[in-house]
């Protein structure tokens, strides 16, 4: 999903101020250590969230911690894309210096197929990785949102609308704020996508062929 380089933070609650000193630090690491503990299907079961909440964009506290999405090729209808703010839980351990915000590109497709999708979380030491799509049947979403920090790609847009309030767009049935500056396509198509992602939500999302599994290597 093509990035915005004019992308603008709308207003999210107030930063909470995160714990300093060595006391928040080796909370930090005791917690990501024990995330190594988690079976490997509660933790896919967090990657791959399967929300009804798709068309209404990410409704959940983010965890914070990243994880990269590649795909050889996107296709896509109803495509939108603007700034917006992801929320970590109060006092997360990974607040750092962010007050337990992230700011973001969110990008929103209505109908999009993938083709050899691949997702990594890098757990410390370790990375979780969930593959699908590799095959003649596509990965396929619906009302599909991404809340990004990092995208690349070779994209083309059809009909592509540059400027618009994110709180009017109608392409994929997903609003931001009033006064936030957004755009809008009737298709997408992106070519070696890839995305650092904080939160993905979609109304369906059917993975063919998946894949999971512990590597020394991310995507």
């Amino acid at each position: 999903m093509a990035s915005s380089s004019d992308a603008t933070a709308s207003t999210g609650p107030t930063p909470v101020n995160p714990e300093s000193g060595s006391d928040r630090r080796g909370r930090v690491r005791l917690r990501r250590s024990a995330v190594m503990a988690v079976p490997a299907t509660a933790i896919a079961a967090g990657l791959m969230i399967l929300t009804a909440q798709g068309a209404l964009g990410v409704q959940f506290a983010i965890s914070g911690m990243p994880f990269v999405v590649t795909a050889t090729e996107l296709n896509g209808t109803g495509f939108e894309q603007f700034g917006n703010l992801d929320n970590m839980a109060e006092d997360s351990p990974n607040a750092g210096d962010t007050g337990g915000q992230v700011l973001v590109v969110t990008s929103a497709i209505k109908n999009a197929t993938l083709t050899k999708l691949c997702q990594s979380v890098d757990l410390g030491g370790t990375n979780l990785v969930i593959t699908a799509g590799g095959g003649s049947d596509k990965v396929q979403a619906t009302d599909l949102t991404t809340d990004s920090t990092e995208l690349s790609g070779d994209a083309s847009f059809g009909n592509i609308e540059i400027g618009n309030d994110a709180s009017t767009l109608d392409k994929a049935g997903v609003q931001g704020n009033k006064g936030v500056f957004s755009q809008q396509a009737d298709t997408v198509h992106i070519g070696n996508l890839r995305q650092t992602n904080y939160a993905t939500t979609a109304a369906v999302f059917k993975l063919p062929g998946l894949k999971l599994r512990f590597s020394g290597t991310g995507c």
